[in-house]
C-alpha cells in the first residue's frame, strides 16, 4: 500500500507473530549443534495496527501492523497501539530451548544465508 508518497508494505498482526515463531524454530534448529542452549522467555511484542474493513468477508475486519512512516499518513483516530507478551511453548507444554544435540558436531552450523549481515 502506498502512503503520502512512500511505498509501505502492509503486515497482518498474524503474519508478524508467525514470523517471531518461524525465527524462533529456525533458531533452535542452526542451535542443534551448539553445546550452548538458551531458554526463551516471554516476548513483547507492540504495534501501532490499523483496523480495516475487509471488502471479501462481509462484516469481519483486519488488523494490519503500521510502521512508524506509514502511520504519519494515518489519522490518528483510525490506528491504536496493541501489545503483548507472548510465552514459547511446544506442542505438548514443553518449553522452548534453543540448543544442541550432544551427538551433534560442534560449531555454528551453516552460516551461508547470514553472509553480509
Amino acid at each position: 500500500m502506498t502512503r503520502g508518497g512512500d511505498s509501505d508494505v502492509d503486515i497482518e498482526l498474524a503474519d508478524a507473530v508467525a514470523a517471531v515463531r518461524d525465527e524462533l524454530l529456525k533458531a533452535q534448529s542452526r542451535g542443534a549443534s551448539s553445546d550452548l542452549g538458551f531458554e526463551v522467555g516471554p516476548i513483547e511484542m507492540e504495534f501501532e495496527v490499523e483496523l480495516r474493513a475487509d471488502a471479501k468477508a462481509a462484516g469481519k475486519f483486519r488488523v494490519w501492523a503500521v510502521s512508524a512512516e506509514a502511520e504519519a499518513g494515518v489519522s490518528r483516530g483510525r490506528t491504536h497501539r496493541v501489545s503483548f507478551t507472548l510465552t514459547p511453548k511446544l506442542r505438548d507444554g514443553g518449553e522452548l530451548l534453543i540448543h544442541g544435540s550432544p551427538d551433534a558436531l560442534a560449531g555454528p552450523g551453516d552460516l551461508s544465508e547470514h553472509q553480509g549481515r
